[in-house]
């Protein structure tokens, strides 16, 4: 009997600085986040970052926790729900960090008397740090504890047609309300160093500008490309125009080269330059979440008008819109009837 495992990144219990510190151990120890030797991880993050950072991502997670929860999980939810709708088969919600986790989830499902699990990894474009820990984790789960059930795992999707036409749609729908002057992408960022580890070749991975669109087997493994891709696939959707558009990424940890150009850097340049109306996507995420709702629809909005621009728009993810429902669902649909 078939399964799906839909899985996300997680969230604290709560706002309290013990669930957060507790959440953030438990992804910062990931070796696939933070990839050094584990005793120089253990180091780093218990030695340093546990002391100074869970307090103030607790009251970053104040400013967007609603009455229902953290808004990642409870969004999470409702999608589940109307998958489960309009799916004819067992279906259960995971997370990779915090609850509920991959092996409850699992649990849920074999209980169900499933013996086959798709597992999807709610994120667009494959990286380390997301799609590779929650096949890995899911994969030693069932090796070491269910041997009777078969995984498989659900590739990236950031060049699906339907989803670029749902996420497009998306984009359009905010565009369409304001003569905006730019729309930022803003995708997540992750180390330079990720990218090459991800290399299949061992060799096409420069971060030079050239090899993410010269073709390469390393493309169905690289962050970097497949986040311009996502890009290039919605600029050419809705006819942007070169200028009005550009690509960027967030969210930076250590002294580690991560992927540039810097999301606050671009923002403020944008800012500076000119700009007064801007609208920022964030497709590296279905679901808003800390990263969304806080770093860039407060923080970033917050430098933006500083530098004087005027007005700053976060498109929101696709969260639970019911064509993005729609596009899972047939997706999972496709998968059930396929045979062995």
């Amino acid at each position: 009997m078939k399964g799906i495992l839909l899985v996300n990144l997680g969230s604290p219990n709560s706002t309290s600085v013990k669930d957060v510190k507790k959440y953030l151990d438990e992804f910062l120890m990931d070796g696939r986040v933070i990839d050094v030797p584990y005793v120089m991880r253990c180091l780093l993050v218990k030695g340093i970052i546990l002391n100074t950072r869970p307090k103030q991502s607790a009251e970053a997670y104040s400013k967007v926790w609603t009455e229902e929860g953290s808004p990642l999980i409870v969004i999470s939810e409702k999608f589940t729900h109307k998958v489960k709708q309009q799916i004819n088969a067992p279906v259960a919600l995971a997370m990779r960090y915090g609850s509920p986790s991959i092996e409850s989830g699992i649990k849920e499902l074999k209980t169900q008397g499933v013996n086959q699990i798709l597992v999807v990894p709610l994120y667009p474009q494959f990286a380390m740090a997301t799609t590779e820990t929650i096949t890995a984790l899911a994969d030693k789960i069932v090796r070491d504890q269910f041997p009777d059930i078969t995984l498989t795992h659900f590739p990236a999707f950031y060049n699906q047609p339907d989803y670029i036409d749902v996420l497009a749609k998306s984009i359009q729908e905010t565009l369409d309300k304001e003569d905006y002057d730019h729309l930022l992408f803003s995708y997540h960022g992750v180390p330079e160093k990720h990218i090459r580890n991800s290399d299949v070749t061992q060799s096409h991975c420069e971060l030079n500008g050239a090899c993410c669109t010269t073709p390469s087997k390393a493309h169905e493994f690289c962050y970097r490309h497949q986040c311009y891709a996502t890009t290039q696939g919605v600029v050419e959707k809705l006819g942007l125009q070169p200028g009005f558009y550009s690509t960027s990424f967030q969210s930076r940890l250590g002294k580690d080269p991560w992927l540039q150009p810097y999301t606050d850097m671009t923002i403020n340049d944008r800012a500076q330059n000119g700009i007064k109306k801007l609208a920022v996507v964030t497709p590296a995420f279905v679901a808003d979440c800390l990263e969304t709702i806080e770093e860039i629809g407060m923080e970033a909005k917050e430098e933006f008008e500083e530098n004087t621009g005027e007005l700053f728009t976060t498109i929101p993810c696709l969260n639970d819109r019911d064509d993005w429902v729609q596009v899972v669902t047939n997706w999972l649909n496709n998968w059930l009837v396929e045979k062995k």
